[in-house]
């Protein structure tokens, strides 16, 4: 997976009601930040280790889509994205603390090995269908997270116009597009199912 894998570019701040219970001004313009293609892992159903003795981790479900091709001005989103996902962008929220306190970036946070764990791919249905159904995360059976592209604070079209522009978007790149409210603690042993609709797309357990 990995090796298909160039860029993976998230977006912070991207519901209104996520940056309310974080106490976060909402964004005026798309808050970018990267992970490393280490970051990406599949879920498989499996367990996946988790950094131990850093603070509370969190969960936070997204959509995820990948950039099927070089990005052209003006391409539209359709032809541009060819396949999605649903992942998870784990937060050791403790240490972002302490990183925004300090100024400093938010990679010790973010960025560290099995932080950002995806589903298979399925087939992107395009922009205004991916709004007919809603992703969801549950937590050992109980439903955490629910969200819908339409939700957004910045669409796909601004989101990929957006790193485009400022950093650049090609083939193979792929873009964590934001989590919506209900984020919270996640410890080992805590199962996490994703799902799109009514498709169950993965799962994984925390180690």
């Amino acid at each position: 997976m990995q090796s298909m894998i160039q860029n993976v570019y998230c977006v912070g701040r991207n519901y209104r009601l996520h940056a309310a219970e974080l106490g976060n001004e909402v964004p005026t313009k798309p808050m970018i930040f990267m992970k490393p293609t280490h970051a990406v892992v599949p879920m498989s159903g499996g367990k996946i280790t988790m950094p131990k003795d850093q603070g509370e981790l969190h969960y936070e479900a997204e959509l995820v889509i990948r950039i099927g091709r070089d990005y052209e001005p003006g391409m539209p989103m359709d032809d541009l994205i060819d396949v999605m996902a649903l992942g998870l962008d784990f937060t050791l929220r403790d240490v972002q603390t302490v990183c925004k306190q300090k100024g400093h970036p938010w990679t010790a946070a973010k960025a560290f090995r099995n932080s950002a764990p995806i589903t298979p791919y399925i087939a992107f249905p395009g922009v205004d269908a991916l709004q007919d159904s809603d992703f969801v995360l549950l937590k050992n059976d109980n439903e955490v997270q629910r969200g819908n592209a339409r939700d957004m604070i910045f669409d796909l079209k601004t989101i990929v116009e957006f790193i485009a522009t400022h950093y650049g978007l090609g083939k193979g790149d792929i873009i964590f597009t934001g989590t919506p409210a209900g984020v919270g603690a996640a410890v080992t042993g805590d199962k996490l199912e994703l799902y799109f609709g009514n498709e169950r797309l993965d799962s994984c357990i925390i180690a």
